[in-house]
This record gives C-alpha cells, structure tokens and sequence, in this order.
C-alpha cells in the first residue's frame, strides 16, 4: 500500500494557490478526542509490560541475543 503524506499538497495553479492560502489561514485545528488519547496511552502504557510477563526466559534470551547481534553488526558497518 502507498504511503500517504497527512500533508496537503501546495497547487502550482495561481488561483488554486490563492484559495489554499485562505483555507489554511481560516482553518481552525480539530480538537482531539481525550478519552480517545486516555485510552490509546493506557494501552502503550501496559503493552510492553503485559508481553514480557508472558514471554518465558528463553524467549527473553533469544530477543536480547537478536537485539545485542543488530547492535553490534550496525557498529561494525
């Protein structure tokens, strides 16, 4: 799937460009949703916690093997 710029894109049209300035100019920002914002950080906020406790101590060896390897091959480089 392509990426996709949450940007818009500036017209090269005269006009185009003229009516973009003021709709940018007037445009108030959208006003963000906090239970929304309270709820996705709840869950950041737990998710690496939760995924280690049920992680056994091999699996925990072998992730800290993998990221001890990357570490230390992109110094190398």
């Amino acid at each position: 799937m392509p990426e996709r710029s949450s940007k818009k894109q500036i017209p090269k049209d005269t006009n185009e460009i003229a009516a973009f300035v003021v709709e940018t100019a007037t445009n108030e920002p959208d006003e963000k949703n906090l239970h929304a914002i309270a709820l996705g950080r709840l869950g950041g906020l737990k998710g690496g916690r939760a995924r280690a406790e049920k992680l056994t101590a091999e699996q925990r060896k072998e992730i800290a093997q993998k990221a001890a390897r990357a570490r230390w091959q992109g110094k190398n480089e």
